[in-house]
């Protein structure tokens, strides 16, 4: 979608960070809920309920499930070879790393694209790129408001009140959404949304792979944050001996200054993907209603499948 297309997208923009979302509802929903054949399909029936709460609730005038097409990108993994290097199952040499996912979650991916895909719901991931950088993207590129859907934290730092971006934060399961905007931030972490990932990369993200500065926490970073104003008024002041930091600061700040000269490209989220030209308007019928019935029959979708139907076509 051309940057020009985009402006005009002015209503509620509503961006899906797909696999964040399919993984809750799969650890959400018992695996009991099968399709005739047997095969597990709780994390789709889990989305689709997903999907239908989240339009009833707050009314998006537009729709992207964002997709990775690359999990664990090569240019992150050359800046810090660690990042996300624990959840790898297999290297590859070319193409993207296969990631640790469970065995009976990995087939129901194909089929929950298919059916997003059948309903005319748009489904976007760039080659290289993970879903947050399509996140970020789109947000950048946003005439009107746009609710991030994620259970992810690093999109804190998209957050913007004066744009109207925020995050909703599933706490439980599928049902219960923390709203994440700019107040919520500085309460819990004393930073706004462009101060989280300067907050992330100090304090590190073991489930990310991202080692932190060693000795400095959540609290820490905060304060320094409060103190020098960014990353770049933290690393000036390691320089300035009358800045205000501890001796054990300005030590461990100095050791870490390799890491802090390459984790930001690594923990910020790319706003400069080439997004496909796709139409984001939410479906009000389905795209392919022969091929979403063939689905709903082979993988006994049922309620989960009509009740998002119903709040399309209402």
């Amino acid at each position: 979608m051309s940057c020009g297309m985009m402006r005009g997208v002015t209503g509620r923009l509503m961006l899906l960070d797909t696999a964040s979302l399919y993984f809750r509802a799969y650890f959400g929903v018992p695996d009991s809920v099968r399709a005739p054949d047997g095969t597990p399909v709780n994390a789709v029936r889990g989305l689709l309920d997903f999907i239908d709460r989240l339009v009833k609730d707050h009314r998006p005038d537009h729709l992207v499930a964002c997709m990775d097409a690359d999990w664990r990108p090569r240019w992150r993994v050359e800046l810090i070879p660690s990042y996300k290097a624990h959840r790898v199952a297999e290297e590859r040499p070319s193409g993207p790393d296969e990631e640790e996912v469970p065995d009976t979650l990995s087939p129901q991916v194909p089929v929950i694209e298919a059916v997003l895909d059948a309903l005319g719901i748009a489904r976007v991931g760039v080659a290289g790129y993970e879903a947050d950088d399509v996140i970020g993207t789109y947000t950048a590129r946003a005439g009107g408001p746009v609710d991030i859907v994620t259970g992810d934290r690093d999109l804190y730092q998209l957050v913007d009140d004066a744009r109207g971006v925020r995050v909703l934060y599933p706490v439980k399961g599928v049902g219960t959404l923390n709203l994440v905007d700019e107040a919520a931030l500085r309460e819990k972490y004393g930073v706004d949304g462009r101060g989280y990932a300067d907050l992330a990369l100090l304090r590190g993200d073991p489930s990310d792979g991202l080692p932190g500065v060693p000795g400095i926490g959540e609290k820490t970073a905060a304060k320094l944050l409060a103190e020098f104003g960014d990353l770049a008024g933290i690393r000036s002041a390691v320089d300035d001996p009358k800045a205000r930091l501890t001796p054990t600061q300005r030590k461990r700040l100095t050791e870490a200054a390799p890491y802090l000269a390459l984790a930001p490209k690594v923990v910020r989220v790319a706003d400069d993907v080439p997004l496909p030209d796709v139409g984001t308007a939410l479906p009000h019928a389905p795209h392919d209603a022969a091929a979403l019935d063939a689905l709903a029959d082979r993988w006994g979708l049922g309620g989960s499948l009509r009740r998002l139907l119903t709040t399309l076509t209402g």
